[in-house]
């Protein structure tokens, strides 16, 4: 695997393992919402915000806009901002400084300090390492249309999850460009940059490297 993440969170560090990084979002990130106090709120919440569900602990500093929606259980660190609209379903943990968009949808997903997802996005089981910023429109894909495990290309063979739902695994300052859209199963090592556009198939992909989509234009006279 390629280098994904410099530094994780006591909660998952010592469960992570380097060949399956996958597996933080299984037992790791379920006994780390388990421990949560009933309730741990440490803002003022505007009562056009929608709390649901038990586990639900909100940082200092965070900023929930309006018409947000949030499922417990939940971790969300000190000075998060989770903007109007945001839907975000039961099982994530968000670290410090992440960003959560206008109508973005996040589902059982771990954002490390300072991962965003800005904009109109759906994140579905993946893992955003510090610094991953999502492009507007970026799409986590997270299920097969025929309901098989996910299972990713890898050296020739393919590499068996045992999940039937996994999104993407984006490593430290990766960054998507708009519209891009990560089928299942997508492992994206350190600094590395998709550009706009980009339907990135399941599979590893090495750090610091640029994936560009190239595609051929015509322009035609109107008639």
């Amino acid at each position: 695997m390629p280098d994904l993440f410099a530094e994780l969170p006591a909660a998952f560090a010592a469960a992570f393992d380097r060949d399956r990084p996958w597996l933080l979002l299984g037992e790791p990130l379920a006994a780390a919402l388990d421990v949560l106090p009933s309730e741990r709120i440490e803002i003022g919440i505007s009562p056009d915000v929608h709390l649901a569900g038990d586990k639900i602990v909100i940082g200092p500093g965070t900023t929930i806009h309006p018409t947000a929606v949030i499922e417990g259980p939940i971790f969300i660190g000190a000075g998060v901002t989770i903007r109007a609209g945001a839907y975000l379903r039961r099982g994530c943990w968000l670290g410090a400084g992440a960003i959560v968009g206008a109508n973005t949808e996040v589902k059982r997903s771990v954002f490390l300090p300072g991962a965003k997802a800005p904009h109109l996005a759906y994140v579905g089981d993946s893992i955003l390492g510090a610094g991953v910023n999502l492009g507007a429109g970026t799409i986590l894909s997270n299920f097969r249309h025929d309901g098989r495990d996910i299972s990713l290309p890898a050296a020739g063979e393919r590499l068996p999850t045992g999940r039937k739902k996994l999104g993407a695994i984006l490593g430290d300052r990766v960054l998507t460009g708009c519209n891009s859209v990560l089928h299942p199963g997508c492992i994206v090592g350190t600094g590395t940059e998709i550009y706009p556009g980009v339907q990135l198939r399941s599979g590893v992909y090495a750090a610091n490297k640029i994936i560009k989509l190239r595609q051929q234009l015509e322009s035609a006279d109107r008639l």
